[in-house]
């Protein structure tokens, strides 16, 4: 009897100690899920603005180079990664066609330039006949007439032999700029066509006039005006700050996944010895003017809401839901305008909630 009576007592005991394990976890629950509170303060506020950009080349540091005229590529002296100097040949074409066609012209030049002396010869014959009044006045004016025209003749068969010169230029072709070679689009032995466009053989980018285009969130694009300073990195030289100094505000926004971005453009001032290339991604941060004392409060306070932004306000044991209007971020904290005062508290919302 009295061994059942311990075993009870055991079983009541071990109940005991759940229950009590149930609502000391409860508590702790509760405690847990109470909400975080700060107060409104004051900070400094707005020192850099932080964004992501590509390096790209500027206008007219990336040239296409082309043909203007129809032909065999005879000889193509280029190959990707080459270093190509200013005026430098890098393809030719067949030109045995307009050799022979500048030949021609040449020929004609010639022919246009004799009938022209013997109409100059016979005029001033002729011119002298008239003074002893041999002929006719219209016999002369026919005299003249003919000079004319050889002349014309003359002066059209030199056009024509300048522009045969000017084609037969063409199957020289030079690089316009300095630069690396990009790409190369064509062969030797290969017949190109230039009826439509010139087409491109190589692609050429001066890779010492690069500019990083920035993509600055909508909400930080008026802090940026032209001529601030930033600085940036790349992956591929992690331990190198690249210094820029921002040159032109696109006007135009670029929207993807519902985020508006606007393109800030920084010229490089310092390659400090490395290589940039296109495409590489920057880490990019715009310096600002700091504003000092400025009312504050963390960015994850701070709701939005049907485009308007909140703050949830304790006071009194109550919470009050206050629309405020913010300034610049910097470092987790924003700017309060308006809205809000020193000393007020403010809750942290919890991860489900949409803040900004």
């Amino acid at each position: 009897m009295k061994k059942k009576w311990i075993a009870v007592i055991a079983l009541l005991a071990v109940g005991t100690i759940s229950i009590m394990s149930v609502v000391a976890m409860r508590a702790s629950d509760q405690s847990s899920a109470a909400p975080e509170t700060v107060k409104v303060i004051r900070r400094d506020i707005g020192s850099a603005v932080l964004a992501t950009g590509i390096i790209k080349p500027m206008v007219g540091a990336e040239v296409k180079v082309g043909s203007r005229i129809s032909g065999v590529v005879k000889r193509l002296r280029a190959n990707i990664g080459d270093y190509v100097r200013a005026d430098q040949i890098i393809a030719e074409l067949d030109d045995s066609e307009l050799r022979a066609r500048l030949s021609q012209n040449i020929a004609a030049v010639e022919k246009a330039r004799a009938d022209a002396e013997f109409a100059q010869r016979q005029f001033e014959r002729e011119y002298a006949l008239l003074k002893k009044g041999l002929i006719s006045d219209q016999q002369l004016d026919q005299s003249e007439t003919a000079l004319k025209v050889a002349r014309a003749l003359v002066e059209q068969a030199e056009a024509n032999l300048q522009y045969s010169k000017v084609q037969l230029s063409y199957t020289t072709i030079r690089s316009p700029i300095a630069g690396a070679i990009a790409s190369v689009s064509t062969q030797e032995g290969e017949t190109v066509s230039a009826s439509l466009a010139a087409p491109t053989f190589v692609t050429i980018i001066d890779l010492d006039r690069l500019e990083v285009q920035v993509f600055v969130d909508e909400t930080d694009i008026g802090k940026i005006k032209i001529g601030q300073t930033a600085r940036f990195s790349v992956d591929t030289y992690t331990d190198t700050d690249f210094r820029g100094t921002v040159t032109a505000i696109y006007p135009e926004a670029v929207i993807h996944d519902n985020v508006v971005n606007y393109i800030v453009t920084l010229t490089i001032e310092d390659l400090q010895g490395k290589t940039l290339r296109p495409e590489m991604t920057a880490n990019v941060t715009i310096e600002l003017e700091t504003r000092r004392d400025v009312l504050a409060v963390p960015t994850s306070a701070i709701l939005r809401q049907r485009g308007e932004r909140y703050v949830a306000v304790a006071a009194g044991g109550r919470q009050e839901q206050r629309k405020v209007t913010v300034g610049w971020r910097d470092s987790g904290y924003t700017e309060i305008i308006s809205g809000l005062k020193e000393g007020e508290t403010v809750l942290i919302p919890s991860a489900n909630q949409e803040y900004r």
